[in-house]
């Protein structure tokens, strides 16, 4: 199977224990996805997830995206990636590196007769994908990172849009102005909860070795904005909306100033 590949439209298993066969032979799902009336994580620890998101953030995507383009990074079994293109959009593609990931994906995409394009590629290589979308779905990514603000500089680079931005926020979920610039004696701040701040994971987080980095709310927004963004919308707890600020949209990105000395 090639690394790229859009699927059929025009599956459908024998018999419904035909397809619960299926979904269980890929293994265990994060996703929980309804194929025809099959759950293919009805036990999961978070209860119906991710629609149970999908619910709050929905409301702040429309309805129509007839012609849209959707980058899903970080797509996993395709739940994300599946709900854009029943709003009809024209192009979706999912990228992860779990190929069980991508599997699900496939099957949930042929057993719903909904055409997605899947790709194995790490965040780290978005830039390689050619042009900008529409939106870019980016989430359950970044606390797994070990390098997360360096992969949300990249997926800047392909939003033409909108960013759909989610993740796990441990700490504090208090925002407060902050001053411009601190003298270099001055410590209290940091001392202070609501500090823009991320926990350092070194060994294991809920049985997850990958879970490396996890921000409160003032480092996620904060990080947001350093990246090149503006926050248009907060749907709910851990997910925000947003666009391109103006030095984004004129293609001034902030790790490739970085780069080439002139941040």
């Amino acid at each position: 199977m090639s690394p790229l590949q859009s699927l059929p439209s025009a599956y459908t298993a024998s018999s419904p224990e035909a397809l619960a066969l299926e979904i269980s032979e890929l293994g265990d799902w994060f996703h929980n996805i309804d194929l025809h009336g099959i759950q293919t994580a009805p036990n999961h620890f978070l209860g119906d997830f991710p629609n149970v998101k999908w619910r709050h953030i929905s409301q702040s995507i429309p309805q129509d995206l007839n012609g849209a383009t959707v980058l899903d990074i970080g797509c996993n079994g395709g739940f994300y990636s599946l709900q854009m293109k029943k709003r009809g959009a024209e192009r979706v593609l999912g990228i992860d590196i779990c190929d069980r990931y991508l599997n699900q994906a496939r099957l949930a995409s042929r057993t719903l007769g909904l055409e997605i394009e899947l790709e194995k590629r790490s965040v780290y290589e978005v830039e390689q994908i050619a042009g900008q979308f529409d939106f870019v779905i980016f989430m359950g990514v970044l606390y797994h990172l070990r390098y997360p603000l360096y992969a949300l500089d990249k997926v800047v680079t392909k939003v033409g849009g909108k960013l759909v931005f989610q993740t796990m926020i441990r700490g504090s979920e208090e925002v407060k102005p902050w001053e411009s610039d601190y003298d270099f004696w001055r410590k209290e701040m940091f001392a202070d909860p609501s500090w823009p701040q991320m926990y350092f994971i070194e060994k294991s987080y809920s049985n997850d070795q990958t879970n490396w980095w996890i921000p409160n709310r003032a480092a996620a927004e904060a990080m947001l904005r350093s990246a090149g963004l503006e926050i248009e919308s907060h749907p709910e707890s851990e997910t925000w909306i947003c666009t391109p600020n103006a030095q984004s949209c004129e293609g001034r990105f902030v790790h490739q100033m970085e780069m080439d000395g002139t941040l």
